[in-house]
């Protein structure tokens, strides 16, 4: 490794900032309105402290888990982002091959700018598929059965965005796809239209639904022959709701603190919300995870993975496929050190005795 090379994620932040257009890194670290939560996410983070024991046996610590039937060599999961390309040229190609490498489950956006089909062909690991339900049903459709032709492997249903947030740094940019770049996944469809724009910069977008429910969560449970994942669930009624309409796991996200802004820290609900759940599905949890502490966190006030967003695409866009693949490796590696100054010589042993939340 290179003396000058990145020694934990943030160090990799001004790499990516560096390697991409000013358009491409307001949408990659803005948040909406005044940004308030996706600062709370960080602050609220750091926020909780370790109370760590100690004279504990960690000679050797396990990261493993399952998820979902999935075998996972380690927590550390990578969130579904969209339009990768434009912050390196082979995009989710890149990342497909750098999550493999790093053993990390990924989730593929619907507004990817590379199709499921050719992510899925490059793909040597797991890999789930995050939807928008679209106002054509039968587009929906199609797409659940396109992801689960290519392999994936579990939907991530997005139930946060009925509408965009007010991204000012966007809206102040115009955000558009360059020439060259589409929504890969709606390659096609009458929502994108042959060289019109991509975005509306309002409360309306033809490629997000308003109108759908609880029911359109039933709908799509028993429509897929895979699980569904409900992200962006804040409150511990809605979860449980979510459990009820078919899902098999429970996502606490606010977007990253992109769409609602001054909603809470995902840390700050993570507890209600699996005191709801109550154990009956799996919660993931994400919202500002940059350092190994952070994961044991989540994971001790009972998160069973975490996702890193941002994170990997500043490695995405510094060094493509063996940048993701390097942030994944040097989270994992400060997960074990973390773990074992905290007495826990598996995931089993993390638990709500080890942090203080006041």
């Amino acid at each position: 490794m290179p003396a000058s090379a990145p020694v934990n994620l943030h160090e990799y932040e001004p790499l990516a900032r560096a390697a991409v257009s000013a358009m491409a890194w307001d949408y990659l670290a803005g948040g909406s309105g005044d940004e308030r939560t996706l600062a709370w996410n960080r602050e609220r983070l750091d926020a909780v402290r370790l109370l760590p024991r100690v004279l504990r046996d960690v000679s050797a610590v396990d990261t493993r888990l399952e998820l979902l039937g999935n075998a996972l060599p380690h927590p550390v999961l990578l969130a579904p982002t969209g339009f990768q390309r434009l912050f390196h040229a082979e995009g989710e190609r890149a990342t497909a091959r750098g999550a493999a490498a790093a053993g990390a489950l990924w989730t593929l956006s619907t507004a990817a700018t590379t199709s499921l089909e050719d992510t899925a062909a490059v793909a040597g690991g797991p890999l789930w598929f995050q939807l928008y339900v679209q106002r054509d049903r039968g587009v929906t459709r199609e797409l659940v059965r396109r992801a689960e032709a290519a392999g994936c492997r579990a939907l991530v249903l997005t139930v946060d965005t009925p509408v965009l947030g007010a991204r000012d740094r966007d809206r102040r940019n115009r955000l558009e796809l360059p020439p060259g770049l589409e929504l890969a996944n709606l390659r096609g469809t009458r929502l994108v239209e042959a060289g019109g724009p991509t975005f509306r910069h309002d409360a309306g977008n033809p490629f997000l639904d308003p109108s759908v429910t609880w029911e359109g969560l039933a709908w799509l449970a028993g429509l897929a022959r895979l699980p569904v994942v409900v992200k962006g669930v804040l409150r511990a009624d809605d979860a449980v709701r979510a459990l009820e309409h078919g899902a098999a796991a429970v996502f606490v996200s606010n977007h990253g603190g992109r769409n609602l802004d001054t909603v809470p820290a995902t840390i700050e609900v993570l507890p209600e919300v699996v005191e709801a759940v109550g154990g009956r599905a799996p919660v993931l949890f994400d919202g500002g995870v940059r350092r190994g502490v952070d994961v044991v966190k989540a994971l001790a006030l009972g998160a069973r993975a975490v996702m890193i967003g941002r994170p990997y695409l500043w490695g995405l866009a510094a060094a493509g496929a063996a940048g993701v693949e390097r942030v994944v490796r040097l989270l994992v590696a400060e997960l074990e050190m973390a773990m074992a100054q905290c007495g826990a010589a598996s995931l089993a042993e993390l638990d709500a005795d080890l942090v203080r939340t006041r």
